[in-house]
C-alpha cells in the first residue's frame, strides 16, 4: 500500500478490482479553494490503454509488485518466445499476445525488458531502437533520389518497414521500435 504522495512515474496500482495500471503522468494540484488533489493519467498493463483519473491527496492506493528483469531472446518455441533471465540462466516462454510488437523486431541474442507480475510476463519492452539489416528492397530508380520518397524494405526479422530510396539490401539501419520508423543508417 502506499497513497497518492507516493506516486511516480513508471509505479504500477491495482485498481478498479485487480486491473494494473502504469503511472504515466501525474500533478499534485493545491487549488486555491477546496482540497488538493492528485491528478494521473493511467495506462493498463494488459491493453496499453490510457485514462486520466483524479484521486483525492492523501488517499491509500494498493501498488503491484511488478519484477522488471533484464533477458535475452533466445528462440521461438512453436508460437510461443522463449526469453532467458541473464542472472539466473532460466527459461521463460512469453505468449505472442505478451511480445506484441516487439514480435517485429527480435533477433536471436537481443536484450529486452520483461515485466513479470506473480509468475506471469506481463509484457516485453525493447530498447528505443534497434539495429537490422535489410534482408531484401527493390534497388532505387536511377535519378529519383532528389524527391525525397519511401520504398518498402524487408528486414532481417521479416518485419516490413518504409526507408528512403537511397538503402540498398544488405544494409544495416537504425529502427524506432516504439512507430516502426527508419532513423537512420548504422555505419560498420
Amino acid at each position: 500500500m502506499a497513497t497518492t504522495n507516493d506516486l511516480k512515474n513508471g509505479l504500477v496500482l491495482k485498481l478498479d478490482g485487480g486491473q494494473l495500471w502504469s503511472v504515466v503522468e501525474f500533478q499534485h494540484v493545491k487549488p486555491g479553494k477546496g482540497p488538493a488533489f492528485v491528478r494521473t493519467k493511467l495506462k493498463n498493463v494488459l491493453s496499453g490503454k490510457i485514462v486520466d483519473k483524479t484521486f483525492n491527496a492523501g488517499i491509500k492506493v494498493e501498488t503491484a509488485n511488478v519484477d522488471r528483469r533484464g533477458m535475452q531472446f533466445s528462440y521461438k518455441d512453436g508460437s510461443d518466445f522463449v526469453f532467458m533471465d541473464t542472472e539466473t540462466f532460466d527459461q521463460l516462454p512469453v505468449t505472442p499476445e505478451v511480445v506484441g510488437d516487439a514480435a517485429n523486431y527480435l533477433l536471436e541474442g537481443f536484450e529486452a525488458t520483461v515485466a513479470m507480475y506473480e509468475g506471469s510476463a506481463l509484457y516485453v519492452e525493447l530498447p528505443a531502437s534497434v539495429e537490422l539489416v535489410i534482408e531484401y528492397t527493390e534497388p532505387g530508380v536511377q535519378g529519383d533520389r532528389s524527391t525525397g520518397g519511401t520504398k518498402p524494405a524487408k528486414l532481417e526479422t521479416g518485419y516490413e518497414i518504409a526507408v528512403p530510396l537511397f538503402i540498398t539490401t544488405g544494409e544495416k539501419v537504425k529502427v524506432d521500435t516504439r512507430s516502426g520508423d527508419y532513423l537512420g543508417r548504422v555505419n560498420s
